[in-house]
């Protein structure tokens, strides 16, 4: 299998998505799943690595897994259940990380919630809790101490698949800290309980923890008094950040991290229950590592009943992914990632005044006369025309929020939609009409439900049906093909492009960037039909 982009799988099963997708140079990957191995090079189909000079790369791995579960969250049980329970867990853990050196792999990331589960109440969940040292204060190997502290057994076997993988091992757990009642924040039963990463060397020495910040409606757990901002070092690819499933929408830690932090490289343990069109959590972690041109190592948990599911390797130009709502089994990604992530630079991929679309778009911006109703150039022709014939608008809800849309009806055409004085714009051109509505939405204010947190969103989006109320509705296979540039007057500089298409395909855009005070995606040639292509502004100072 060798094409620019790889959309790997379709043989085994329609919604089985082993992908590769490849936007500049050749890659490899090697996904695995049970026994069942994929190899796959973009463009030269090669099935080596030996093309690659190893100073440039460094071989990266995240797994997605079907976590045991314990039966009854809520029951209080002895340390020693919970541990038979996690060892199930951990015992997979450490086939993943054997298959896993034997690739080379230098780093892997395991996802949220992956060892102890979830569900638990605050006291259910006590048993489950290691105890965690801090790693500034304290510098410890709990494979080579394993009796330095108690209750640390989750803490020994990381530490210990770590030296045998000889890799950087990254995992997500329940841990502990006791506090004092002079501590006016200590909880009344005596401890702090956070929802925490750690990060081991190839060593074993327990390098860093970063404990959430963001709870997702996690009741057995503590906000930690002060934002954790985690960077660790490797010998093969520099920095690293790390944070946790719902802290990637929000301010702290994720975006002071990045920007005051010089991290290039980013791990994301996660347990993401998919919500389409927008949130979907392969198409949140790609719009990431494409806004910020870094790599990001996902690893999220693989529950489809749960609507969990979504784990990749993502770098600006490419992703190694994996989404599966219908098998239940494991995932690894294994793939070779650029320690230097090339970015999507807005001059380097235009092609100006040579592309019609493009001269059109940035006539409209810059509010050339061409384009008005009343100018009497001949090329205004098509613009009054479109003017002039305006589709109706109308609302509809999508993600929870009351989105203000218009239809795409035409094969060709430039609409407008506003809300709250924010205003998004399509100029687009299909070969064909398919027999499916489209739209274009804005939403502009506080999203509420599920967490709170201000957006400014421009979406084209494949509509569930033929009727208006069917937009937003959560639908993963579409036919519509669409050349078009999709723009807005955002008033945030925290923009992510979220672009699906047709079989929960990942897309890159052509061009991003500010024109004029508007920010756009433009794209042509889509790789199959658009389910959602949007632009999700985050006004983080609004919250």
């Amino acid at each position: 299998v060798a094409h620019a982009h790889i959309r790997g799988g379709r043989r085994i099963k329609s919604r089985f998505m082993v992908c590769i997708m490849s936007g500049a140079r050749s890659k490899l990957a090697l996904f695995l799943c049970g026994c069942y191995v994929v190899a796959l090079g973009a463009h030269t189909g090669e099935e080596s690595v030996a093309e690659h000079h190893e100073a440039e790369y460094y071989m990266a791995a995240v797994y997605e897994h079907p976590s045991i579960l314990s039966l009854n969250p809520l029951a209080l049980v002895s340390r020693q259940e919970a541990l038979e329970l996690m060892n199930q867990n951990l015992d997979i853990y450490e086939q993943q990380v054997m298959t896993a050196a034997q690739k080379g792999v230098q780093i892997i990331v395991f996802p949220e919630d992956g060892i102890h589960g979830f569900n638990f109440t605050r006291t259910s969940i006590y048993p489950f809790l290691d105890f965690m040292p801090s790693p500034q204060v304290v510098r410890w190997n709990p494979c080579l101490e394993p009796h330095r502290f108690s209750d640390t057994e989750v803490l020994q076997r990381l530490s210990c698949m770590a030296i045998r993988g000889d890799m950087f091992l990254v995992a997500n757990l329940g841990t502990k800290q006791p506090c004092h009642s002079s501590d006016p924040r200590c909880p009344k039963d005596g401890r702090y309980q956070f929802n925490t990463n750690v990060v081991f060397s190839n060593n074993g020495t327990l390098v860093d923890r970063y404990r959430k910040h963001n709870l997702y409606f996690e009741a057995a757990f503590d906000v930690p008094l002060k934002v954790d901002h985690i960077t660790f070092d490797t010998p093969f690819a520099g920095r690293f950040g790390i944070f946790t499933c719902f802290d990637i929408l929000f301010f702290d830690p994720t975006i002071r991290l990045l920007r005051d932090y010089k991290v290039k490289h980013v791990v994301y343990p996660t347990a993401w229950m998919n919500q389409l069109p927008l949130l979907a959590a392969i198409e949140i972690q790609k719009a990431f590592a494409v806004a910020f041109g870094i790599n990001v190592l996902a690893a999220n948990v693989h529950h489809p009943v749960l609507g969990m599911t979504g784990s990749g390797i993502h770098t600006p130009l490419e992703s190694f992914w994996y989404h599966d709502m219908e098998n239940p089994k494991s995932h690894l990604i294994i793939a070779q990632v650029a320690k230097n992530p090339v970015g999507l630079i807005g001059a380097e991929n235009a092609t100006g005044e040579t592309d019609p679309s493009h001269s059109k778009f940035l006539k409209i911006l810059s509010g050339d006369p061409y384009c008005e109703k009343d100018a009497q150039e001949v090329h205004c022709d098509e613009a009054t025309q479109w003017n002039v014939n305006a589709p109706p608008t109308f609302h509809s809800e999508m993600m929870y929020d009351n989105f203000t849309l218009v239809p795409v009806w035409g094969k060709e055409g430039y609409l407008h939609v506003c809300s709250n004085g924010f205003c998004c714009y399509l100029l687009y051109k299909r070969p064909s009409l398919s027999k499916e509505l489209y739209a274009l939405g804005v939403f502009n204010g506080l999203h509420t439900v599920h967490g709170t947190y201000y957006i400014q969103v421009c979406a084209l989006v494949r509509c569930g049906g033929l009727g208006f109320d069917t937009c937003g509705q959560e639908i993963t296979e579409a036919t519509g093909i669409f050349e078009f540039h999709l723009w807005g007057n955002f008033s945030t500089s925290y923009i992510f492009p979220l672009f699906l298409t047709s079989g929960m395909t990942l897309e890159v855009p052509d061009q991003l960037g500010w024109e004029n005070d508007h920010y756009f995606l433009r794209k042509s040639r889509l790789s199959s039909g658009l389910v959602t292509a949007a632009l999700y502004g985050r006004l983080y100072e609004r919250d």
